[in-house]
């Protein structure tokens, strides 16, 4: 039977690996070269844990365990050997899907471990789980995920809700961990099967400038 510090470890490690992959398909959309597939994998799968551990004064979590980028450099060669074919998008989307709810629980996780109050603890579950696809969107110039209506934030935000709230009654952390992930996971499936989305500003668009042009 795995103890809970080992099977953090081993979720941890596959979050930053389906990250990386994510990374390293927006690189094959490019058509860039297996240098900088490695390049956008590693920045993906580790942006969000370096910001997280940079902004609570933790040890930067993959400097002291290169396993972490090996974990990345491998998903980056095997996404260049499946390649970039139809239906990759729909694969790449699954596979955000499934490391951002992971990334929210550890980061959240990782926060109270730390002595992070609750609410703390959410924001970076939160910013933990969605600065890696920031910047793998960023280096692949495509619309960021945070800027398309469908929902995304808000799907790391209800999984690390859910997880801090039970952590806080006394949920043993598998539990309420299981439950987190589960909980942003379905939201963001939801978004994507269902094109889910919050509502708009109901305000009206303020009008253009008048042109100077005579």
């Amino acid at each position: 039977m795995l103890s809970l510090a080992t099977s953090l470890l081993w979720l941890d490690l596959a979050a930053v690996a389906v990250f990386g992959a994510t990374g390293a398909l927006a690189a094959a959309r490019r058509k860039h070269d297996i240098v900088t597939f490695g390049f956008f994998a590693a920045l993906t799968g580790v942006g969000g844990g370096t910001l997280r551990d940079v902004l609570i004064d933790a040890p930067v979590f993959w400097v002291g365990r290169p396993t972490y980028l090996v974990a990345c450099v491998v998903a980056a060669i095997v996404i260049w050997f499946v390649g970039w074919g139809q239906g990759r998008e729909r694969v790449l989307n699954w596979l955000d899907a499934l490391g951002m709810a992971a990334y929210t629980v550890v980061g959240a996780l990782k926060a109270l471990s730390l002595g992070a109050p609750p609410l703390s603890a959410i924001v970076m579950g939160i910013m933990t789980s969605t600065f890696g696809g920031i910047i793998r969107d960023v280096l692949a110039e495509q619309p960021s995920i945070l800027l398309r209506r469908e929902i995304y934030v808000t799907a790391a935000l209800a999984g690390a809700v859910v997880f801090v709230g039970l952590h806080q009654i006394g949920i043993a952390p598998a539990i309420a961990g299981s439950a987190g992930f589960a909980t942003a996971f379905g939201v963001r499936a939801g978004a994507i099967l269902f094109r889910w989305t919050l509502p708009g500003f109901p305000g009206r668009t303020p009008p253009e400038p008048p042109s100077e042009t005579p």
